[in-house]
């Protein structure tokens, strides 16, 4: 897998200002809404410059607002000569070290610093993820903008008393193609890697999020823990002459140990529950972005041409399908055996989320026979997820509501059973905020 945070370009082009500090030229091309296909399968019809989206305008992530602060003085972040700004950035966005996940594929702007002895370690919250890669000029961040979608950003690696935090678009190359949905998005790649980190695209290449087949997953990354009798591709490096990708069970790590020198890396761990976490999230990332851009362009159209209105109805009503069944799982393979994360991953991801007063969370691990104990997506509490357009958040909300309770009998959804449906309703009524009236206990 290459989860890549910035992609193609070079050092100088990273650190170029972003085009939302120029003259931004919006796209006033007619698009044509479509009638068939989900996000998933058919490209975005429109651009990041269509009027109702405008991505260059300055964004309000967090990312965006630790700049203000570091630029102002307000906050001061340290630089150690090993790891660069890494732990003062992680502590300053609230990301724990526990969440480390760690790439040995040569991917990434900065792909030619990364080997599996020198190997590039992601750290992730809800709303930010970081890269680093031990000696590499550059520090790399992604923050999920409630209404923009993911913004890039970088550190130059360099000792200064105000080091300056810069958005750049030069990943968009890659962050903004058929593997992100069309959308500047996220990415997880799976693919075998040879010994020295490089790329086997003969081999083939794929797409992770948690509806991959396990057999497809983790191709360029260490994979930590216990992840039951998968055969995945992780902690596998193929050889020259090899004449097909990874197959089999591949030997378990308890720990990084051993693995590469662990000067400035601050966990010795790449958790298969954090791996597994992320996978869910950069797909639900993608889909909430994609649905919040597609649902204010039928708006934008309906208002200029009415007899668009029934199309944009449509759309938004089938993205809004594919969504709920994202966020509830439910096209999650098995999990082939008993999976165990041994890092800390499972305890701090549990903390960050609200409780209800049975003590349940939409953030607790299952890893006996799905990843999460209660299969609805924490990231309904996120911000992109309350900046959905007021329409496509109800289409969301009603489709939830249809599957929850009950009333779509389809066996596709026979695997929620009345437990799982009535202990995700009672959460949510306790937990989120804004929850549509018609949500009632089960």
């Amino acid at each position: 897998m290459a989860f890549c945070l910035l992609v193609g370009g070079h050092v100088a082009a990273a650190l170029a200002p972003a085009a939302s500090q120029g003259v931004t030229l919006l796209d006033e091309t007619p698009v044509m809404l479509p009638a068939a296909g989900t996000m998933t399968e058919r490209p975005f019809f429109s651009s990041r410059r269509h009027p109702a989206i405008n991505y260059d305008l300055p964004p309000s992530d967090a990312v965006s607002a630790l700049a203000q602060k570091v630029s102002s003085g307000e906050t001061r972040l340290r630089f150690d000569p090993t790891s660069g700004y890494l732990m003062s950035v992680l502590e300053a966005l609230k990301v724990p070290v526990e969440s480390q996940a760690v790439v040995f594929s040569k991917t990434s702007l900065q792909s030619h610093y990364i080997s599996p002895a020198n190997p590039r370690a992601l750290f992730f919250t809800d709303e930010v993820a970081v890269g680093f890669i031990r000696g590499a000029p550059l520090l790399e961040i992604s923050a999920l903008d409630p209404r923009q979608g993911v913004v890039f950003f970088v550190i130059d690696q360099k000792d200064a008393a105000r080091p300056l935090i810069v958005r750049s678009d030069s990943c968009l190359s890659c962050h903004e193609s058929r593997n992100s949905m069309g959308i500047p998005g996220m990415l997880a790649r799976s693919m075998a890697v040879g010994d020295g980190g490089q790329i086997k695209l003969q081999f083939g290449t794929f797409n992770s999020d948690h509806r991959s087949p396990f057999e497809e997953r983790w191709g360029g990354w260490f994979i930590t823990g216990l992840a039951g009798t998968a055969a995945h591709m992780g902690n596998t490096m193929v050889a020259a002459d090899a004449t097909g990708r990874p197959a089999g069970q591949p030997k378990p790590l308890a720990s990084l140990d051993g693995a590469f020198a662990p000067d400035g890396y601050p966990a010795r761990y790449s958790d298969v529950g954090a791996v597994m976490t992320l996978n869910h999230q950069i797909g639900m990332t993608n889909l909430m972005i994609r649905m919040g851009w597609e649902s204010r362009i039928a708006v934008h159209q309906g208002q200029k041409n009415p007899a668009d209105r029934g199309a944009g109805e449509r759309l938004i009503e089938a993205d809004a399908r594919e969504l709920a069944d994202y966020m509830l799982f439910v096209d999650e393979p098995a999990l082939p055996g008993t999976f165990e994360s041994t890092s800390g991953f499972k305890t701090a991801f549990a903390a960050a989320g609200p409780r209800d007063s049975q003590g349940r969370s939409l953030r607790q691990l299952d890893l006996g026979k799905r990843l999460m104990r209660y299969p609805l997506s924490y990231m309904i509490y996120s911000r992109a997820f309350d900046g959905l357009p007021d329409v496509a958040r109800e289409a969301v909300y009603s489709r939830l509501w249809t599957i929850l309770s009950g009333q779509d009998k389809s066996t596709r959804y026979s695997r929620l059973t009345a437990a799982d449906r009535s202990a995700i309703v009672g959460i949510l009524l306790e937990t989120k905020p804004g929850l549509p009236s018609y949500y009632k206990a089960l």
